[in-house]
């Protein structure tokens, strides 16, 4: 088992920034691929980002390249997600998520274990 938390969220001004954080306990942390999704009202959960259990590779969403970064601390069990440049579309409830297998995933069935969410208002 695996147990997320996610923190960070909140309300920002559009072209600001914030910084998610996922505390992660349970199993092996440097062994998950760890993940970032969203979800916005009325909408369905999109992936947003996603770093390999080594750190050494990451992967993102074409509407968030450029402007946020995921990073791990594998010593803190914890990853992150830097969202700089946000904007209104942003809003949503930010998952944190782990996929024990290895590979990359970017769909939500890919992942077996979810936070319980975040939320990130961008306001004009």
């Amino acid at each position: 088992q695996v147990q997320l938390v996610e923190s960070g969220g909140g309300l920002v001004q559009a072209g600001g920034s914030l910084r998610l954080s996922c505390a992660a306990s349970g199993r092996t942390f440097s062994s998950l691929t760890m993940g970032w999704f969203r979800q916005a009202p009325g909408k369905e959960r999109e992936f947003v980002a996603a770093i390999s259990w080594t750190g050494s590779n990451t992967y993102y969403a074409n509407s968030v390249k450029g402007r946020f970064s995921i990073s791990r601390g594998n010593a803190k069990n914890t990853v992150l997600l830097q969202m700089n440049s946000l904007i209104l579309e942003d809003t949503a409830v930010y998952y944190c998520a782990a996929r024990t297998a290895r590979d990359y995933g970017h769909y939500t069935p890919d992942y077996d274990y979810w936070g319980q969410g975040t939320k990130v208002t961008v306001s004009s």
